[in-house]
């Protein structure tokens, strides 16, 4: 029987993989960087405004499907790269693609907030 060599041993073990994962992320990602920040300030924000728990609900999903688009991008990147460095056209637009649908979430959950803190910012 072959033993899978990737296969994470228990929870804990794959938890620190997804950790290393998003410290990963944090260090070589700027826009991941600049994300969090945006993502703080939303956070402080809707605690300064007294979001209600709906509102929390659409912060929270937006703030994690931006996370996760980004490192997904990310993701593909690095198998793109390793796959070959030289200039390919197909990787190029694979490239573009999972950076657009990192734009395209950005750009909805940046009018979600709007929607959100606006009213309550000109209250």
């Amino acid at each position: 029987m072959k033993t899978r060599k990737w296969k994470n041993k228990n929870f804990w073990e794959a938890t620190l993989h997804s950790l290393d994962g998003i410290q990963y992320a944090f260090h070589t990602e700027r826009n991941f960087r600049i994300q969090l920040l945006i993502a703080i300030l939303a956070i402080i924000l809707g605690a300064i405004l007294r979001l209600t728990l709906a509102e929390w609900l659409v912060i929270c999903i937006n703030i994690g499907i931006v996370f996760f688009a980004e490192m997904m991008n990310t993701a593909i990147e690095i198998v793109l790269d390793l796959y070959s460095q030289e200039y390919n056209e197909k990787i190029k637009r694979a490239k573009d693609m999972a950076s657009g649908a990192v734009f395209v979430i950005a750009i909805v959950a940046a009018i979600s907030g709007c929607i959100l803190f606006l009213p309550k910012i000109i209250n």
